[in-house]
């Protein structure tokens, strides 16, 4: 028996998916979350073989919950509507075991359940060309510098809060810029979710 964790924002989803999936003789719902902190929780509870991630969910993202499960041993199925580069790279960077779309048939995940289980991996075919897509050009710190303009930060604020000093927060929103060809911090954050680079 396949045992499974979801975790998934929309009730409505996740209620049909867990029926969905308990129709299978050999898969069983052990658990249910509806946000990324609460996923993690139960798989370390639970133990269970596969966790279905959503990806956009409230206190932590599936991307996050993945990365923190990536040595867990439970197999990690990323299912999102969102078929981005950057959030496809994320997601093997933390050695997602699969990255389907919601949009599939609902045959294509249990078949897919089956064949993760089995030690292959699954991605969305339209992923594969997004897997050659521009990589996120972005250093680390420039990612968390984002990261705290899309929080409303000041450059003051951003600056305390990364011990640098005002000039060097300057100078890394002018690379943010030149990196991404904006002009402003409302296009920033745009093109850093768009492309998935904003984590």
């Amino acid at each position: 028996m396949i045992r499974i964790v979801i975790a998934e924002d929309q009730q409505l989803l996740l209620g049909a998916l867990g029926s969905l999936l308990d129709l299978n003789e050999d898969m069983e719902v052990v658990g249910q979350a509806s946000n990324g902190a609460d996923a993690v929780e139960l798989v370390r509870e639970k133990d269970p073989d596969v966790c279905i991630m959503d990806i956009e969910m409230p206190v932590k993202t599936g991307l996050d919950a993945a990365e923190e499960l990536a040595d867990h041993g439970c197999k990690v199925i990323i299912l999102t509507t969102f078929a981005r580069a950057g959030y496809f790279e994320r997601a093997r960077k933390a050695k997602v075991n699969g990255y389907l779309l919601k949009d599939s048939p609902s045959d294509d995940l249990a078949n897919s359940i089956r064949t993760i289980m089995n030690g292959k991996r699954v991605y969305a075919p339209e992923l594969i060309d997004l897997a050659f897509d521009e990589p996120n050009p972005m250093t680390e710190r420039e990612s968390d510098v984002l990261k705290l303009i899309a929080e409303g930060k000041t450059t003051k604020e951003i600056a305390a809060s990364l011990h640098l000093t005002n000039g060097t927060v300057r100078n890394y929103i002018s690379l943010i810029f030149d990196k991404l060809e904006v002009t402003n911090r409302i296009e920033a954050i745009s093109k850093g979710k768009d492309r998935g680079w904003l984590r």
